[in-house]
């Protein structure tokens, strides 16, 4: 029996091409109109939902005729540039239903890798969160490379999980969860209600899964997902998204998929990550930013810098220390150094007759910071 489980508010829940497509007849707007109306209900608890949906390629290429998943890179593109809209078209109504307003974030694997567009997808991400709207992520496969590649929207969505610092990432596919066995080879095959995200046999268990459908992704995939999102902290439910009420029942603690338990508390887990970056520069800060920095867990403002050193970027991770030069903390900044130089001690009311505009009204926030010292 699977132990209580808490979602927490933040969820990504991501939804296969296999479901979407309708098993390759044409988008099935009745499924997503159920969806729609699950994360509806779920807002109205307070839930906080970023989607993150397959099915633009195979959407696509159902409408220019192709019989078969196209395998080259330009076919791919081609058939993105055409499914992206009807999917995207589809969502928005769905959701006008309820009024709630969508967005569209496409994502390239190198738009993750760079610090400084890591930063700015996650500001995006949580602004539009904050707004009240669902934004719905997909690659973008129309202008991405073999090299910028994600290996499947699987992983798109666990870096995404890890990008917001969500809770919770709940994988809707066709299948019940991670079954013990290949399901048509042995029709017993057991389904493995709960499992610890980081335990290795996991992955040998989900080889053992039939792969099958419109998408890249199949049950290996999605574990490969849940391991990636449990290093920040997040629990991975993978369900099947035809059953009736599939996301009110994770909501309630009604496990009807498996659950992969992550082992590292969210919070613990990014403020790891953030301590492991190679700092690019260092902050001088008076003694008032070093106690609301140490003892309040407020965020850097420009006015409580005294000294900027070194050259680094948007995005970048800078060391802060206090003015005997002990290192206090360390975060991403949300300015470029020839910028700081102008800003630093100075009121956020200031930034943007300094610099012509304002990105963000704190310097480092403290959501982006650990404490080192």
């Amino acid at each position: 029996m699977v132990n209580k489980y808490e979602s927490g508010d933040t969820w990504v829940v991501k939804v296969g091409s296999s479901l979407l497509s309708s098993d390759g007849a044409g988008i099935d707007k009745a499924l997503i109109d159920n969806w729609v109306a699950q994360i509806a209900r779920l807002r109205n608890l307070g839930k906080k939902i970023v989607l993150v949906s397959s099915g633009a390629v195979a959407v696509g290429a159902k409408r220019l005729g192709m019989t078969s998943r196209p395998t080259s890179l330009h076919e791919l593109q081609a058939a993105a540039a055409v499914g992206q809209m009807g999917l995207i078209q589809v969502y928005e109504t769905a959701f006008q239903r309820f009024n709630i307003l969508t967005a569209q974030v496409l994502l390239t694997n190198d738009d993750l890798l760079s610090r400084k567009r890591y930063l700015n997808a996650r500001n995006t991400l949580t602004k539009l969160m904050h707004m009240n709207t669902i934004p719905i992520v997909n690659e973008n496969d129309t202008v991405v490379t073999d090299e910028i590649q994600f290996s499947d929207n699987d992983s798109l969505a666990a870096l995404v999980t890890n990008l917001i610092n969500a809770d919770s990432l709940i994988i809707l596919t066709d299948q019940p969860g991670l079954l013990s066995e290949d399901p048509i080879a042995n029709p017993s095959a057991k389904l493995i209600k709960e499992a610890s995200a980081s335990d290795p046999a996991i992955l040998r268990v989900a080889g053992k899964s039939s792969v099958a459908g419109v998408g890249r992704g199949g049950m290996l995939s999605k574990v490969n997902a849940a391991q990636i999102a449990g290093k920040s902290g997040a629990s991975t439910v993978i369900a099947c998204g035809r059953s009736e009420g599939v996301l009110i029942d994770i909501q309630a603690g009604n496990m009807p998929g498996t659950l992969f338990r992550s082992e590292k508390e969210a919070v613990i887990a990014r403020k790891q990550w953030l301590a492991s970056l190679r700092s690019s520069g260092t902050l001088i800060l008076d003694q008032g930013a070093c106690d609301q920095l140490t003892s309040k867990g407020s965020s850097l403002l420009p006015v409580g810098v005294k000294q900027s050193i070194g050259e680094y970027k948007r995005g970048d991770a800078v060391t802060c220390c206090n003015e005997s030069g002990r290192e206090i903390g360390r975060g991403l900044i949300n300015y470029g150094s020839g910028q700081v130089l102008k800003i630093c001690g100075k009121p956020t009311s200031e930034i943007e007759g300094q610099l012509g505009f304002i990105s963000e009204e704190e310097l480092i926030h403290r959501d982006n910071f650990v404490l080192l010292g």
